[in-house]
């Protein structure tokens, strides 16, 4: 699988099975804070990355907690 370069811009997608992880769709970009990390969850696909995003605009999660300007996504 591709890694994603730092500064790569990115859409964050709510997922279809369930609300959330975040109240809407946004954008953002890659950032550098450290190396993309391997998603160890059983629901993750075989070599899945987990990449910090810097978000354009503040955003709350689906529990209403934020506003937030980046995450582990």
């Amino acid at each position: 699988m591709k890694m994603l370069a730092a500064g790569s811009r990115v859409t964050v997608i709510r997922d279809p099975s369930w609300d959330g992880p975040w109240q809407v769709e946004f954008r953002g970009r890659i950032d550098d804070l450290t190396a993309p990390e391997p998603v160890l969850h059983s629901s993750a696909r075989e070599g899945e990355l987990a990449y910090w995003v810097v978000f354009d605009e503040p955003q709350f999660d689906s529990s209403g907690d934020g506003p937030f300007r980046k995450a582990l996504i």
